[in-house]
């Protein structure tokens, strides 16, 4: 990665970065940066943030030797919430897109980000982005939006939980008192230290 996690770390273009929350009910998203999207500073603070980021998304993705027992498969479905109006704009309408994102999103299928939810039981946020402002927008959202953003992308029918994850990664999970992830569906950016303070401690207790 072209430049290291810190607390001086600002986002950029052409760097993605994808990092791990716990709302305030215990459940747990996948946040996608996106290039514009900020990280917490309590992440940020952490000395080997790089390092534990590079190894909780090993686990996500089931390509870790040194964690190798997974979770069983939730087998749950994938359902869609906003999406990317640039990113899919190939698509006439969003019935195509829950369509296109059906046949991707399945359980049984190998491991991939559309099928996150149905297999790992993790809600999928993406940050906005594009090359200019105003180039991406969210598909279903009516509100105002900025680049950074964080949205809610996809949800799980089968919640996951920080029990999914070796005890050894937990401290690499940011956590919030205040967002839950089944009602949150925009993240304003330049909050994201409000919602996500601090971060998971090994002991089970959030500490600053």
């Amino acid at each position: 990665m072209m430049n290291a996690l810190n607390i001086s770390w600002k986002p950029e273009f052409g760097t993605v970065f994808t990092w791990f929350a716990m709302d305030k009910h215990g459940k747990i998203a996948v946040m996608v940066n996106n290039c514009f999207g900020d990280l917490p500073k309590a992440l940020l603070s952490i000395n080997d943030a790089e390092t534990l980021l590079d190894q909780l998304n090993e686990y996500l993705w089931e390509e870790s030797e040194q964690f190798n027992v997974y979770p069983e498969n939730k087998s749950g479905l994938t359902v869609s919430d906003l999406y990317s109006g640039l990113r899919y704009s190939h698509m006439a309408s969003r019935e195509q897109f829950e369509q296109w994102l059906k046949q991707r999103s399945g359980h049984e299928q190998k491991i991939g980000e559309y099928n996150l939810p149905s297999v790992k039981g993790f809600f999928v946020y993406h940050g906005i982005e594009g090359s200019f402002e105003g180039e991406d927008y969210l598909a279903g959202y009516e509100g105002s939006t900025k680049m950074g953003d964080y949205f809610r992308f996809l949800t799980p029918t089968v919640y996951g939980s920080i029990g999914d994850f070796p005890s050894e990664l937990h401290r690499g999970i940011v956590v919030s008192d205040v967002v839950d992830f089944t009602m949150d569906r925009l993240f304003d950016n330049a909050k994201i230290n409000d919602y996500f303070p601090r971060m998971y401690s090994e002991c089970g207790v959030a500490s600053a």
